[in-house]
């Protein structure tokens, strides 16, 4: 004999009442927001704020406190060898403007940046390409090639300034032995090979990390997208053109990114390799504002080529990613 059907109240339809109909809550009930005032709040986390004490005091002293003061000393001529620091406005700012020195190393850094960027990403592109397939060995040769980028840059420099000699540099020797050249080069003296042989010795310092970069985002990509692209029938540099390169394109930014920053703040082998020479081709923004904090001791007007360096990063930033949200959304469209 059939059992009769018992309705339970959890089998009951739900009442409507006001119009509505009323939501069941599924879940734990969200905690009830802390009202209590700020100072409590803060003093119920004591112990993280102390320990947070100590960051957060050097950040203020050494970052923040010397941000505002370098603001403060672009409104003074302030020598470090004279007592006397008189308010000068905004004089620095216009004489900046008008100092044809400067511009002049704002279009060398440019030149840097636009040479060893591109060249030290392509170069680790097709590394990290011929690393990724099974090779012998390779493990040795990926650390090979990531060695310079651990190698201390002042040592690095010094290396290629010895290369780079006229009298007794190896690229000079070899140029000579093979009767490419028929007199030694200036690499370093000639106003017309001083930035290349510094592009060049950047791009050798600077292509291992890339190539480790473009490795990880390798190593990223679904095995699947090219055994989809081997169905229908793409060759090896379709894959590459179609699979890799779109795949790469957050790593591709990111270093792209990541390099324009540091090369916008070459400093190191134009110290060690040119001084800034010859005439002036080799200074970079960087070393212009040496000259001027610690060969000229004006610390106000050198504040105030490192803020007109922080606006051209903010601004090279703010248009790569502009640039990319557009891709990206061209891409996803």
């Amino acid at each position: 004999m059939a059992q009769p059907l018992v309705r339970t109240e959890t089998d009951a339809a739900p009442v409507k009442s006001g119009g509505r109909w009323p939501r069941r809550r599924s879940g734990p009930a969200l905690p009830h927001p802390d009202r209590r005032s700020l100072p409590a709040r803060v003093w119920k986390e004591r112990s993280a704020y102390v320990f947070l004490m100590p960051g957060m005091l050097i950040f203020s002293v050494f970052t923040l406190a010397a941000l505002v003061f370098a603001v403060y000393l672009t409104f003074h001529r302030w020598s470090i060898i004279e007592p006397d620091k008189p308010f000068v406005g905004l004089t620095n700012y216009r004489d900046m403007i008008h100092d044809e020195r400067f511009i002049e190393s704002v279009l060398n850094t440019i030149y840097f940046s636009g040479a060893s960027v591109p060249l030290s990403m392509g170069t680790g592109l097709l590394l990290a390409l011929l690393l990724n397939l099974p090779l012998r060995m390779r493990g040795l040769f990926r650390t090979a090639f990531y060695l310079p980028v651990v190698t201390p840059f002042v040592v690095s420099a010094i290396l290629w300034k010895w290369l780079y000699n006229s009298d007794y540099g190896l690229f000079n020797h070899y140029l000579l032995q093979t009767r490419l050249i028929d007199d030694p080069l200036l690499w370093l003296s000639d106003k017309n090979l001083a930035m290349p042989a510094v592009v060049l010795m950047s791009v050798w310092a600077g292509t291992g990390f890339s190539m480790v970069v473009y490795l990880a985002g390798l190593q990223a990509i679904p095995r699947e997208l090219y055994e989809a692209a081997r169905i229908d029938g793409a060759g090896a540099w379709q894959r590459l053109r179609y699979v890799t390169i779109p795949s790469l394109r957050p790593t591709t930014l990111f270093l792209l990114v990541m390099g324009i920053i540091s090369s916008l703040q070459v400093f190191t082998q134009i110290f060690v390799m040119t001084n800034g020479g010859p005439v002036n081709k080799t200074t970079t923004m960087v070393y212009y504002m040496y000259l001027w904090a610690f060969k000229y001791f004006d610390m106000g007007y050198a504040s105030t080529l490192a803020f007109a360096l922080f606006l051209m990063l903010l601004v090279f930033t703010a248009l790569q990613l502009r640039l990319s949200r557009r891709e990206s959304g061209a891409w996803a469209a």
